[in-house]
């Protein structure tokens, strides 16, 4: 089976939108699971670096790193209280952003229709104007016409999200990638998580055409811009200024979140996340988790949920 991360989730999703679509009333644009924040959590760190937050019970505290969903490769930060706190910790939980495909059954045909691309290229059906923006920034990517060879708005959206982000060095792997490393090197349980996407490629399947174009449109604007707000966004979130570090791109999240079966793929993500939180709270001493910013701190957010269960959650300000 393969192991593929929230980037190659959509990358998957663009093979699959190769096929026809079926008719159905559309998602709404402007659904976004984590697009309101608890504002009281939403705290300046005031020890050096990226801010934490800690979950804690009567012998137990879970010191929990918000990370970036985008960030520039290899970005540099301090990392001296992750290092002290990773010494003697229980357990390290990377975010559960991961998703495995068997190459047999469902999985195994979706892997082969992403291959297929047919009823291209995309920018022949697109009006003048937006042609003409598409052709620049497919060109500035190195891109030619027959790289989007498809008729579905999403494929061709989620292709040139990750065109621009290759061609940026922007990334969904770090810092965990790091942070993995770190603490097999001092030999720390490591938990990480993956989802089976068979259940939900039905559903894939069946998003309409409009909510691709949604997709493709903030992914265009986005690529204009270039990477200036994701690096901005990195820079602030090295230096704990978590209300800076929100103003994050996220085309990928919010594309996520209107396909059909997103949101109950997000639902279980925060669920699971909060879960192992409350599993790591059973055993004497600390650990350390990391987890998306907006999920983190979203209303209905992991935190959120930690608290309804009785938790302590003392945010980067109480440190």
């Amino acid at each position: 089976m393969r192991q593929l991360n929230r980037l190659a989730v959509l990358t998957l999703i663009a093979g699959l939108c190769a096929a026809p679509t079926h008719a159905q009333t559309p998602a709404a644009p402007d659904v976004d699971p984590d697009g309101t924040l608890v504002e009281e959590l939403v705290v300046t760190g005031r020890l050096p670096g990226p801010a934490w937050w800690r979950v804690t019970d009567a012998d137990t505290t879970v010191y929990v790193l918000g990370v970036p969903s985008i960030a520039p490769k290899r970005m540099q930060w301090d990392r001296a209280i992750f290092e002290r706190r990773l010494q003697g910790a229980n357990v390290v939980v990377l975010p559960f952003v991961n998703v495995r495909a068997k190459v047999s059954g469902s999985i195994g045909t979706a892997i082969n229709l992403l291959r297929i691309k047919s009823g291209g290229p995309f920018e022949a059906r697109l009006d003048p104007a937006t042609r003409a923006r598409f052709v620049a920034v497919r060109t500035r990517l190195g891109q030619d016409a027959k790289h989007y060879g498809t008729s579905n708005p999403l494929a061709a959206g989620v292709q040139l999200a990750i065109d621009y982000r290759d061609k940026s060095s922007l990334t969904n792997s770090d810092p965990a990638k790091l942070v993995r490393y770190l603490a097999q090197q001092k030999r720390i349980k490591v938990v990480e998580k993956s989802y089976d996407l068979g259940p939900q490629l039905g559903g894939i399947l069946r998003t309409p055409a409009s909510v691709g174009r949604i997709c493709f449109d903030e992914v265009l604007t986005q690529a204009e811009a270039g990477p200036g707000v994701t690096m901005a966004a990195a820079r602030a979130w090295a230096v704990g200024d978590v209300r800076a570090a929100l103003d994050n791109e996220r085309t990928y999240e919010r594309c996520l979140a209107v396909i059909s079966g997103g949101r109950t793929y997000d639902e279980r993500t925060k669920a699971d996340t909060a879960a192992a939180i409350a599993g790591a709270l059973k055993v004497p001493g600390h650990a350390i988790v990391l987890v998306s910013l907006r999920p983190l701190l979203a209303q209905n957010g992991v935190l959120e949920r930690l608290r309804a269960q009785g938790f302590t959650v003392k945010t980067p300000g109480e440190e």
